[in-house]
């Protein structure tokens, strides 16, 4: 459940990141701005990703009080969260977070219509929520092995998405040039 919180928020807001700019017809102040390309793709990236992974962290430091509050006096103090869990929420949800995220912001370039950036984020978020729910299979034998491993694959893809992205992202694409009607 940890990457649904923040994929559902964030993609959401990356889905609208440039095609809703275009809708409004603000995207070409952004198109002509003296920011580079790659700097706007970030600007873009990070304000999708920052409103869901906060969620994120504010809902797990809320969940953790509670169990701690709840369960701690019984089992003899505080014990929640284990470094299992902290890998997970600090380690393994960036990274699936900015993979899912690379694609999308590069859709909603591609798109005419926040209807269909939305469609296209549901489809990228899919196999994204899959493959986390597979790979933190091995969080139950050796959460903390588990996350160390799975966390750094997932660094490797964002890495390589974030800079694949960057490079797909074209001050045409903000204006809305050259994208033909589906």
């Amino acid at each position: 459940m940890a990457i649904v919180v923040p994929l559902t928020i964030s993609s959401a807001v990356g889905a609208q990141a440039i095609v809703g700019e275009r809708e409004r017809g603000i995207g070409e102040f952004l198109a002509h701005s003296p920011l580079q390309i790659r700097e706007i793709y970030a600007g873009k990236l990070l304000a999708s990703a920052i409103p869901g992974y906060a969620a994120t962290v504010v809902g797990f430091g809320v969940y953790a009080f509670i169990v701690n509050f709840r369960a701690g006096p019984i089992v003899g103090g505080w014990f929640f969260p284990t470094t299992g869990w902290w890998l997970l929420i600090l380690w393994v949800v960036p990274p699936f977070l900015l993979v899912a995220l690379s694609i999308i912001v590069r859709l909603s370039a591609r798109v005419q219509s926040t209807a269909a950036a939305q469609q296209a984020a549901s489809l990228v978020s899919l196999p994204i929520i899959m493959a986390s729910y597979v790979a933190s299979s091995g969080f139950v034998l050796n959460p903390t092995l588990a996350a160390l491993i799975v966390g750094s694959i997932a660094w490797v893809f964002a890495i390589w998405g974030v800079a694949a992205g960057a490079k797909a992202i074209s001050r045409e694409r903000l204006l809305g040039v050259g994208i033909e009607a589906s």
